[in-house]
Parts: C-alpha cells; sequence; structure tokens
C-alpha cells in the first residue's frame, strides 16, 4: 500500500480516529478539492528535524505548534495532530483523537504492512521477558534456518544473526514497523518481540495482532507518576496483549491467573499453559507443558510438553529461574508451529543472553562476580536464592553494587534494599539511568531504606569506581569466597543522564577488566 493523503484519511476514518481535515480556511470530512491527495508521501516521521521532502508529520507527544515553524521549506507536505496548528502551516492538517494510534496505524500502512509476513511473537510479564524472547528466537532460528527477527529491552536483531544495541523494551510503533520491513526484506519469517506495559500505555503497538502472545507472570513494578498510578493500571496494560493475539501462552502460576483466563475467553482467544510440575492444574496436567527435575540438582530439568516427554534440558545460562523461561520459550516455539519432538527446541541449551547471569571469576582470591540485569525486589530475591543455591556452602560473603532508576519506578529502590539487606554484607550505591533526578539523591533514598544495622553501606557514584570498590574488597581476603553482585545495567554501553545517553564501558566489560 503507499500512503497518499486519501489513503491516509481512508485509515483514520476506518478506525474511527479522523475528526475532520483542514486545508486553509476549509474544514471536511473528506480529502476533495485538496491538491495532491494522490501523491505518494516519501516520508513518514514524528520528528520534525527529520521533516524532508514530501514528509507527513505525527505531532504527537509534548508537541508544540512553533515546532511546524520552517517545516514547509523543508520539504512539510501534511500533518496529523490533535488540534488545528494551521496558524503555523498552510499545509493539510488531519486532526485526529489520538496522534499515536494514528502514527502506528499511518506506519503499518506507510510500510506496507510488513507484519502480515512475519509470525509475530509478544511477550510481556514483569520478568523473563528478555530470557524468554531470546530463548524463543534460538529455537525458531534453527527451525528456520535463521530466519528469527527479534526485538528486545537489550538488543534488536532484523537478519537473524546482527545485533544491535535496543533503547526501548518495545519500539516506537514507527521504528517497529520500519525495522519489521527491514527483517522481511531480509527475508524473515518469524518475529520474537518483548511487549512492555508502556508499549499498551502510550500506543505503541496498537493495530497490531499478534500470532502468538505470551504472559509469563506479573508482579509490582513501574509504579510511578511517569509510568502506572497503580498496579491495576500496570496489570490493565499488559492484559490488552490477549485481545490483541491469536494464541495465548500463559504461565500457570501467574497472579490474578483467573482474570487472564477470561480475557481471553471474552475475546475467544486459544489458551495453553505452561508451568513446573508443582505449579500445573492436576486436572488434565498431562496436556500441558511441564518440568521437574531430573536428578535432585539444578543442573539438569526433565521437561514434558502435551504428555511428550522431550527428555533432560541443560542451560549453559545459569539459575535455576532460567528452567522456567526456557519452558515458556518451548511452549511459545511449539505454538508458533515448531514439533514436540523437533530438535530445534533444544537450540535454547547454549544461548547466551548479554547482561544476564554473566559470571566472572578471580580463582587466586575465589571471587566470583555476577553481572545481572536484576532490578527490583523479585528479581534480586531470584539471584540471591540462586547465590545461596550455589554457593552457600563455602557461606560467601556478599556485596551489591546498586542503582536505581530516576525520575520513575520509585518502589524498586526500597524493594532492592528489602530484597538484599539480610542477606549480604555490604550495599554499594551507585549511579544508573536517570533523565533529571541526581544520582546522589537516589542513592540517599536506596540507603535510607536500610534497617540492618549489620549491614555496610556506601555510595560511589561512578560506577566504574563503585565497581572497583567491590571487587577490591573482595580480593583482599584470599581464603575466603566472597560474591559480587552487579546489577541493573548489564551489557549496557550507556548511561542515561538528564536526558542523554553518555558512553559507559558497561557492567560486564569493568568486571572483567579489573578481574584481569
Amino acid at each position: 500500500m503507499t500512503l497518499t493523503l486519501n489513503s491516509a484519511a481512508a485509515v483514520l476514518s476506518e478506525h474511527n480516529l479522523l475528526r475532520e481535515i483542514i486545508n486553509g480556511d476549509s474544514w471536511q470530512l473528506d480529502t476533495a478539492h485538496i491538491d495532491g491527495t494522490d501523491t505518494p508521501f516519501t516520508n513518514l516521521t514524528y520528528d520534525t528535524r527529520t521533516v524532508a521532502p514530501n514528509t507527513l508529520l505525527v505531532c504527537k507527544g509534548r508537541f508544540r505548534p512553533e515546532f511546524l515553524d520552517g517545516t514547509e521549506e523543508r520539504g512539510l507536505a501534511a500533518y496529523v495532530a490533535e488540534s488545528d496548528l494551521s496558524s503555523h502551516t498552510t499545509k493539510p492538517g488531519l486532526i485526529v483523537n489520538d496522534a499515536r494510534k494514528a502514527l502506528s496505524l499511518l506506519a503499518a500502512a506507510f510500510y506496507d504492512h510488513p507484519e502480515r509476513d512475519l509470525t509475530v511473537i509478544g511477550i510481556t510479564g514483569t520478568k523473563g521477558k528478555t530470557t524468554t524472547a531470546y530463548f524463543t528466537q534460538s529455537i525458531l532460528n534453527t527451525y528456520s534456518a535463521g530466519r528469527c527477527a527479534l526485538f528486545s529491552s537489550v538488543d534488536n536483531c532484523l537478519d537473524g544473526h546482527t545485533y544491535a544495541e535496543s533503547d526501548l523494551t518495545t519500539p516506537e510503533s514507527l521504528d517497529s514497523f520500519r525495522m519489521m520491513r527491514q527483517a522481511v526484506d531480509n527475508g524473515m519469517k518469524y518475529l520474537v518481540m518483548e511487549v512492555s506495559s508502556q508499549a499498551y500505555k502510550v500506543n505503541r503497538v496498537y493495530g497490531l495482532t499478534f500470532d502468538v502472545a505470551a504472559f509469563l507472570n506479573i508482579s509490582p513494578d513501574h509504579i510511578s507518576p511517569i509510568e502506572h498510578p497503580t498496579l491495576e493500571d500496570y496489570l490493565y496494560c499488559k492484559r490488552q496483549i490477549i485481545a490483541n493475539s491469536r494464541t495465548l501462552v500463559l504461565g500457570s502460576e501467574c497472579r490474578h491467573i483467573g482474570l487472564l483466563r477470561e480475557d481471553a475467553a471474552m475475546h475467544q482467544v486459544p489458551v495453553s499453559e505452561f508451568g513446573m510440575l508443582d505449579d500445573m492444574p492436576r486436572d488434565g496436567a498431562d496436556d500441558q507443558t511441564c518440568a521437574w527435575p531430573a536428578d535432585g540438582t539444578h543442573r539438569a530439568y526433565r521437561m514434558r510438553l502435551d504428555g511428550n516427554d522431550l527428555g533432560e534440558f541443560s542451560l549453559d545460562l545459569d539459575g535455576d529461574f532460567n528452567y522456567k523461561n526456557a519452558l515458556a520459550a518451548i511452549a511459545i516455539a511449539h505454538a508458533a508451529g515448531v514439533p514436540a519432538d523437533c530438535e530445534a527446541l533444544r537450540a535454547l541449551e547454549h544461548t547466551k543472553v548479554p547482561g544476564r547471569m554473566m559470571q566472572y571469576r578471580d580463582e587466586r582470591t575465589s571471587t566470583i562476580a555476577i553481572v545481572d540485569y536484576a532490578h527490583n525486589y523479585d528479581s534480586v530475591v531470584k539471584l540471591l536464592d540462586y547465590v545461596s543455591t550455589r554457593y552457600g556452602e563455602r557461606n560467601p560473603r556478599i556485596t551489591l553494587v546498586a542503582g536505581s532508576a530516576g525520575n520513575k519506578a520509585i518502589d524498586r529502590r526500597e524493594g532492592i534494599v528489602k530484597a538484599a539487606q539480610d542477606r549480604i554484607s555490604r550495599f554499594v550505591f551507585t549511579a544508573e539511568d536517570t533523565d533529571t533526578e541526581p544520582y546522589e539523591d537516589i542513592c540517599r533514598d536506596m540507603a535510607d531504606h536500610v534497617t540492618n544495622s549489620h549491614v555496610a553501606s556506601d555510595t560511589i557514584i561512578d560506577r566504574t569506581q563503585a565497581i572497583a570498590s567491590a571487587l577490591h574488597e573482595a580480593q583482599e581476603d584470599k581464603d575466603r569466597t566472597d560474591v559480587v553482585l552487579v546489577i541493573g545495567k548489564g551489557h549496557e554501553r550507556w548511561i542515561k543522564d538528564l536526558n542523554r545517553h553518555v558512553p559507559y564501558e558497561g557492567d560486564d566489560c569493568v568486571v572483567e577488566r579489573l578481574l584481569q
């Protein structure tokens, strides 16, 4: 489909978004008597800085009318907005009820609906989205000879093998459809993407139907004035993926699972559930995806899918909780068409996720460092549970290097401290991503939540120096096992400060360099 003013108006009218078209002094409901209505747009953007000849501009968010000044000279052909902006341009305006919804629909049309040429898989949940997405892509890549794309909070992959660091968990709609078009042009047949609650909150995936949707779990997170005001709102936004899917894969131990099942029934979406054996419903359990320990260890699990014994699975990615993510990926891939007896399911055994459970050792001093993206109460609890299971017999001294996001998710700060303070020896609070809130204030807020007088607490704003301090102290006693947990940034090569991405070496690189 070639996007023109005429076809853009038709798309917006079809979805009941178009209020009127403003063309000079004329206000109308169609494009009649407007010059160039069938001339294809060569550029679609929401950023006035990228306006080029024959551009359709979508004015969303905190758009100010004066941003339009000078855009006609650079090629503005028409605009889409929620209000009349004709005082700043003579070009036609498509006035809509919701500019973000309009952007998503127009982006799909502009890039000729690439989603129709892909099996699109959306994964949501509070924990495990990224790992599950990587596992799922690994299976589908093997099954399809390398033709599975990935959109994740860590990396995007548009050709099955080249990964580029991403900025958002779920890209802005225009960027999503542009990347989908690239993926299709690269021969991709599948797309696995993480779907955040914000993606539905701000309509980044409006109009997109997932062939397979996965709802892993839900726990309090992203509660703040600029994200979700309440847990109910957070869950409501995540639930929207169910109404916008053709089949649902659901974690059997998910909180509020009854409500999620009702959503699926209301929208006539078939459901398959997965879970560890003890989590599964007893009735009909043989028809579900199950797993259980094979030999009493934490390194191999036996898995079953639709009554078929898949055998033992052993992951290169450490952490027992990752077996649940692997189980989810198997269920998702099966729902996407991979047979239960396909060898491709085993591809996840050797899948690594950048920044997830990356372990480094200094054998000279018995120091172990783990880099992980853990960033809230639940993920820190699971990380410490892993340390206790894996290294508890050594009675290790544990140090946690952590910051927390600025300007949002304020509850994470107390959650991280609460999860760790009775299980570790030392906190080192440091910089993490922020918009305008000072790092010092975030660290002070976290330190104020420390109530255990037996745990040390230090603040070192420079993140590299904070990691160095933790590792140096760990290496001082060669006869003791020390575990240093560095959480929050993983392999990201930037830290967000004052709304800018400031280059940063990356937690993984810092730890590896210092231990060498």
